[in-house]
């Protein structure tokens, strides 16, 4: 699993940014299933910054949010990022050694009828296929 949050940051934040953004992704690889993290600042845009991390699996990466120190490392600064979708399922992932490999679809059943939040609510869809 891919995530990939954005944040826009005015070019005399940067250091500071860069440093709050290196405790955060201390925090997160320190979690099971964290694969790997990248800070990244967009090449022709220095107000631009990504946070990416890889997971072994959304669970891994759901715990990970849920942790203390994560909560206190990198929650705040997670909170400041571009609001857009930031979670992504492989759908193709490419290796030196391996080649290309499809992935899993990791959508949920209910993914299009059930929003976010409605799960535990009366109002839910009950209709067990």
């Amino acid at each position: 699993m891919l995530v990939v949050t954005r944040f826009r940051v005015a070019e005399d934040d940067g250091a500071a940014f860069r440093e709050r953004a290196a405790t955060a992704l201390l925090a997160l690889t320190r979690r099971p299933g964290c694969v790997s993290a990248h800070l990244g600042r967009a090449v022709d845009d220095p107000t631009l910054w990504t946070v990416t991390t890889i997971w072994a699996s959304v669970g891994d990466y759901r715990r990970a949010l849920s942790a203390y120190d994560v909560k206190v490392s990198a929650v705040p600064l997670l909170s400041l990022a571009l609001d857009e979708p930031t979670a992504f399922e492989d759908v193709m992932v490419w290796t030196p050694t391996g080649g290309a490999v499809e992935g899993e679809v990791a959508l949920a059943a209910d993914a299009r009828r059930v929003g976010l939040g409605e799960a535990g609510t009366p109002r839910a869809p009950h209709a067990f296929e």
